[in-house]
């Protein structure tokens, strides 16, 4: 395994995730009965992928992206207060059916956790920023979701959202992982075998993100499948989000005077989503919700796709390098 092969893996990132997402729309088409096999695995692939996540950023950065408290305070307003506006004015527009709005609500109010930090560092952003923010915003989303399914739904499908399965969601897809990573990396900086072990672990986020990408899909996609009908309202609202949120997201960015870096880690977490992890949750909700599921499920669709697009626009228009050629959006700048 060379350093040129390496390099290719994370340049072409994107074509090995599509290849993925092929795979599994054959396999969850083909053989529907796969998926009572694969859909155990959403949680430990998850798990790992994170893992391998986080060993990318070395800890020490983490702690100094930690005291840039401005961003972190705007990454949350963004997530906790801009994105809830937002999804509740472009749900007015969706069939009014509680079996679509909350598998909606679910997806759109829960920022990413994981795969936001590989589109980050794809745009040329400030993945140590993200990553920092993860804890944060996984434990917010925890605390917050039920309060908004409540205010936008009513008590009644809030009730179904129990802290049982949030807790567990976070002790093995986000602690657990975090933890190991910190431990291997406190390994790697005493010992040969660490160092070996963490170069060997570097080989694989891209590699886990597509095995993600098609564990979820191919054990999810015969429920979208045979509701396909139901679910296709939604796609224009994760599509309208995809195109709404980059756009406020550079406006607060002008705004606030960052850089390019920290601008384009501002976008990308008020933009993706976290329908890998509110999978489970979805799926644990009951026999009358069984189609929310697919419709987070879609969002995953729609938002990938949308990534391939983002990744390079922003940093090519919305957020180049130099400010001068900023996508004027900066209200009340003088020139």
């Amino acid at each position: 395994m060379t350093a040129f092969s390496k390099q290719w893996v994370q340049h072409n990132q994107v074509g090995i995730y599509a290849v993925g997402v092929v795979l599994a729309i054959a396999v969850g088409l083909g053989l529907p009965s796969a998926s009572s096999v694969l859909e155990p695995l959403i949680n430990p692939v998850l798990a790992v992928l994170l893992y391998v996540t986080f060993l990318e950023i070395p800890f020490v950065r983490i702690r100094r992206a930690f005291r840039n408290g401005r961003f972190m305070a705007v990454a949350l307003g963004m997530n906790f207060v801009v994105v809830p506006v937002v999804v509740f004015g472009l749900t007015r527009f969706l069939p009014q059916e509680p079996v679509i709005l909350v598998g909606v609500f679910m997806v759109l109010l829960t920022p990413c956790i994981d795969y936001v930090i590989t589109f980050t560092e794809l745009a040329g952003g400030d993945a140590e920023q993200i990553t920092a923010a993860t804890p944060a915003l996984m434990l917010i989303q925890l605390l917050l979701l039920p309060l908004y399914l409540w205010l936008f739904m009513g008590q009644q499908v809030a009730e179904f959202i129990e802290a049982g399965p949030f807790i567990e969601a976070f002790v093995i897809i986000i602690a657990l992982p975090l933890t190991l990573a910190w431990v291997t990396e406190y390994w790697a900086e005493r010992s040969e075998r660490g160092a070996q072990w963490q170069d060997t672990m570097g080989w694989l986020p891209v590699p886990m993100m597509g095995a993600t990408l098609f564990v979820v899909i191919a054990s999810q996609l015969p429920r979208v499948q045979d509701s396909i009908g139901q679910i296709a309202s939604v796609v224009p609202v994760y599509v309208a989000f995809l195109v709404i949120m980059p756009l406020l997201g550079r406006l607060v960015a002008g705004l606030l005077g960052m850089d390019a870096g920290e601008s384009r880690a501002l976008v990308f977490t008020s933009v993706t989503r976290n329908s890998l992890v509110i999978l489970p949750l979805a799926l644990a909700l009951p026999s009358g919700y069984a189609l929310a599921p697919a419709v987070v499920v879609t969002q995953t669709l729609v938002e990938l796709t949308g990534m391939v697009v983002l990744t390079r626009v922003v940093p090519a228009w919305l957020i180049p390098d130099s400010p001068d050629q900023f996508l004027d959006l900066d209200v009340g700048r003088s020139d």
